[in-house]
């Protein structure tokens, strides 16, 4: 038998898996299950990107090679709409770098910072890239705690002095997937304050930053005076312009974090197919209406899970940006036996929390990727197995 490297132990995907397993099962056996698990929107792109879309792949000279690094009209599209969004001035020759989707440069920036040994700072429960990719460095891993009662944001002082000091990366993402959490300017500054200190890049997931409601906008983690000199932010227009299939995103901040990450992709990968940049500046530059209606539906599906679940008693809290609600198991069970049995009894796919890491025991995450007649039906079924 062939034997595996060993950092492939910290890549596990076995409880995504499972999940996955038991769902095609119960639809093979003919159940109908109602998928919230996979966080993969269910909405099409704006008429005007897919169009975009359409002209690009009729285009022959569209079907070469592409540059890595973007399209400078790519590259100028994200300046402009950082601009315009948070009053970000970012130099697209400098300070822009294209990705096949987010997960693509949070999977490769731990190899231009850390070496074996280094010490990477995760949150608990995150994202399974951002643990991956510092696996994938032999980076040594400090989970940073999650918790309700820090609103679940990392407890700063209470990560020792001797990991600070091997620290080389600290990831973040606020809108938070699975936590559906934000952050505040005030602790993004904190965050900017200890980079400085001890010397390590932070790399904050923005993928979210569309997907907020009741008024709320989040910040953006380049805001904040000083961030550029320690930070990049990474993008994608999988969430935000229902783009997921695309795999097209952007990195954007420290000119040395974004030199070292296209230079390690330049030797992995080619750019993103034209058809697909021309595409995204469609939707970063065209008519913004779209998202905001996007945003307006995922609020009411929120409502639909978290009013449908407390009517009869399954308190969940009213998440204000993401596409996720992080509910608490309602049975004495763990996640993992919870999420198996609501698909056996109830047809419902979710995701058990602690696939996101130890501190995700005792959640399940529900993804708000179907219409809302759907959610109802889930609702309902769910408080009948529930009783």
């Amino acid at each position: 038998m062939l034997q595996q490297a060993k950092r492939m132990q910290g890549m596990s995907s076995a409880i995504f898996t499972q999940v996955d397993d038991m769902r095609r099962e119960a639809v093979a056996a003919g159940k109908d299950v109602i998928t919230l698990s996979l966080g993969s929107p269910d909405m099409a792109p704006a008429p005007h990107v897919m169009e975009a879309l359409r002209r690009g792949i009729a285009d022959p000279k569209n079907y070469g090679y592409a540059l890595s690094k973007g399209l400078p009209a790519f590259l100028q599209a994200v300046a402009d709409w950082y601009r315009t969004k948070f009053g970000i001035v970012l130099d697209p020759a400098t300070e822009i770098h294209s990705l096949l989707g987010s997960q693509d440069g949070l999977a490769h920036i731990s190899l231009c910072f850390a070496n074996p040994g280094d010490v990477v700072l995760v949150p608990d429960p995150g994202y399974p890239i951002y643990t991956a990719g510092p696996v994938s460095a032999d980076a040594e891993l400090y989970l940073m705690p999650l918790t309700p009662e820090n609103d679940y944001l990392p407890d700063l002082d209470a990560i020792p002095e001797n990991v600070l000091r091997r620290t080389k990366m600290m990831i973040l993402n606020y809108p938070n997937n699975p936590l559906a959490a934000t952050a505040t300017s005030e602790f993004f500054g904190r965050v900017v304050d200890l980079a400085k200190r001890y010397n390590f890049l932070v790399c904050h997931d923005f993928a979210y930053s569309e997907m907020c409601y009741d008024g709320y906008r989040p910040p953006s983690f380049l805001s904040i005076p000083g961030a550029k000199e320690i930070a990049v932010e990474f993008h994608t227009l999988s969430k935000s312009f229902c783009m997921a299939g695309c795999r097209v995103g952007f990195v954007v901040g420290n000119a040395q974090a974004i030199e070292l990450l296209g230079r390690v992709k330049s030797n992995f990968d080619y750019g993103i197919f034209l058809p697909i940049q021309h595409a995204a500046i469609a939707a970063l530059t065209g008519p913004q209406e779209c998202v905001a209606a996007m945003a307006a539906e995922y609020a009411r599906r929120r409502d639909v899970i978290v009013d449908g679940f407390t009517a009869f008693g399954w308190q969940v809290p009213r998440p204000k940006a993401s596409m996720y609600v992080w509910a608490p198991v309602p049975t004495k069970q763990d996640s993992f036996a919870f999420a198996a049995d609501l698909i056996a009894n109830a047809g419902v796919a979710v995701v058990p929390g602690v696939g996101f890491g130890p501190h995700g025991e005792g959640y399940v995450r529900i993804a708000l990727v179907q219409p809302q007649d759907r959610l109802q039906q889930a609702v309902d079924r769910i408080r009948q197995w529930l009783g």
